[in-house]
C-alpha cells in the first residue's frame, strides 16, 4: 500500500465538507472532489478482539475506543509521529522484480544437500513469531487503564510514619516501665479521691451573721433568705445544725457549637476548721469562697489568718442587709458585698445569682480544675 491509496495517510491532511448525517448508512468517505475512500477500505490501524461487537451492531469499520481516541486525535493532529497500534507503511520497491539483492551470490544450479536450511529454520521462527506479536491484541480492563504510567516515589511518605511510630514505641514503652514502678491506688483511695473533687464554701460560725448552717441551703440552693429570729433554730427544737452541708445547683453551659448545656453541680458549706479537716490534707485547696461578717476573729484558726492574704487564696464575700452603714473594716479586703434587702425580698434571687456568677468567674480563673466538679 503506497502514501496516495493509504486512508491514514490523507487523514490528517485539511479537507472541506458538510458532515454526514447518518454514518451508518454511509459507503464512502469524500475527502475531497478528487479522493473518495470506501467505507469498508481496509487500514493500518489494528482493531483489538472486541470489534466483533461493534460489526453486530453495524458500525463495521471506523471505530475507535474511548481508551485509544486521544492518541488517534493526537496522532491525527500531528502530535505524535507513531502509534503502538498503526502498522508502519510499507514502500514499494523500484528494483525490477527478480532482480537478485546486491552483495548475493548466484546459488548453484546442482542441486545438493546443505546446512542451509537448518540454518534457516531460526530465522523463519522469528519471522513468524515477530508476525504473531504484530497482530497481538493488549487486553485492558479496569485496573490497566486506570494505572498511570508515571513512577510515584512514596519513600518521603514512608520515613514520615516510620518516624512516627517508632516515637509511639519509645513512648509506650517508657509509659509501661514508669507505670510499673508506682504503686496501683487501691480502690478506697479512689472513691475518697473522687468524693474529693467538690468545692468548699466556707461561712462564719457567728449567730449573729445574716448566712447561718440554718438558712443557707435555702438562700443558696432556693434563692430566699429565710427571715428568722436568732433563736429560732433552738426554738423549733434543732439546737445543734450539721457541721457539712451540700448544695445542689444548676449549671448552665454553651458548647462551640452554640448548643446549651445543663449540669448538676455540688458544693459543701462547712463553718469550722474542724468540719473542713473531714475533707482530708488538702481541703484548704478546695476552699474557693468565704463568707465573712467582718469580724477578723473568724479568721483565727484559717490556714491564712491575715484578710488580706486570705482573699488572695480564696473569693471573699460580705453578706449584710441594704439598709446598714457601710464597714470599713472591709475596705482593704478584697471581698464583693452582696446587700440583702429586708423590704425587697423578692429580689433574693437576682442577688444569689449575682453571687453565683461572681464566684464561678473567680473558680474559672483561679481553680478551674473544680469546675468540673
Amino acid at each position: 500500500m503506497n502514501n496516495d491509496s493509504d486512508p491514514l495517510t490523507k487523514l490528517p491532511t485539511p479537507r472541506t465538507g458538510e458532515p454526514c448525517q447518518d454514518l451508518i448508512a454511509a459507503t464512502h468517505l469524500v475527502l475531497s472532489p478528487a479522493c473518495s475512500l470506501p467505507k469498508s477500505a481496509p487500514t493500518r490501524y489494528r482493531k483489538p478482539g472486541y470489534m466483533k461487537q461493534a460489526r453486530e451492531n453495524g458500525l463495521a469499520v471506523g471505530f475507535v475506543s474511548v481508551t485509544e481516541r486521544k492518541n488517534v486525535v493526537d496522532w491525527l493532529e500531528g502530535k505524535i509521529a507513531d502509534h503502538e497500534r498503526i502498522l508502519p507503511l510499507v514502500v514499494e520497491s523500484s528494483t525490477p522484480p527478480g532482480t537478485p539483492p546486491g552483495g548475493s551470490k548466484a546459488l548453484p544450479t546442482t542441486p545438493h544437500r546443505s546446512n542451509a536450511a537448518t540454518q534457516s529454520s531460526p530465522v523463519q521462527k522469528t519471522i513468524f513469531v515477530k508476525k504473531i506479536k504484530q497482530n497481538e491484541v493488549e487486553l485492558r480492563d479496569r485496573n490497566s487503564v486506570l494505572r498511570g504510567i508515571k513512577p510515584n516515589n512514596f519513600s518521603n511518605i514512608r520515613q514520615v510514619y516510620s518516624d512516627k511510630l517508632k516515637k509511639l514505641k519509645e513512648a509506650s514503652r517508657s509509659g509501661s516501665s514508669s507505670a510499673a514502678a508506682v504503686a496501683t491506688p487501691d480502690a478506697k483511695s479512689l472513691a475518697r479521691k473522687a468524693r474529693n473533687n467538690y468545692p468548699i464554701i466556707m461561712i462564719s460560725s457567728s449567730p449573729t451573721a445574716l448566712v447561718t448552717m440554718h438558712n443557707v441551703k435555702r438562700f443558696l440552693q432556693e434563692s430566699t433568705l429565710p427571715k428568722t429570729p436568732a433563736n429560732a433554730p433552738a426554738a423549733e427544737g434543732n439546737p445543734r445544725p450539721e457541721d457539712m452541708i451540700p448544695i445542689y445547683r444548676k449549671r448552665t453551659s454553651i458548647d462551640p457549637s452554640g448548643k446549651e448545656h445543663e449540669t448538676q453541680a455540688r458544693y459543701f458549706v462547712v463553718d469550722s476548721v474542724d468540719a473542713l479537716g473531714k475533707f482530708g490534707p488538702d481541703a484548704w485547696d478546695r476552699v474557693v469562697c468565704v463568707m465573712t461578717t467582718g469580724q477578723a476573729w473568724q479568721f483565727r484558726p484559717y490556714k491564712w489568718n491575715e484578710p488580706i492574704q486570705l482573699f488572695h487564696h480564696v473569693k471573699g464575700i460580705y453578706v449584710s442587709w441594704s439598709n446598714e452603714p457601710p464597714n470599713m473594716k472591709i475596705k482593704d479586703w478584697n471581698v464583693t458585698e452582696l446587700k440583702i434587702d429586708p423590704l425587697r425580698r423578692h429580689v433574693d434571687k437576682s442577688v444569689v445569682a449575682h453571687f453565683w456568677k461572681t464566684l464561678d468567674t473567680w473558680t474559672t480563673a483561679n481553680k478551674p480544675w473544680l469546675m468540673k466538679g
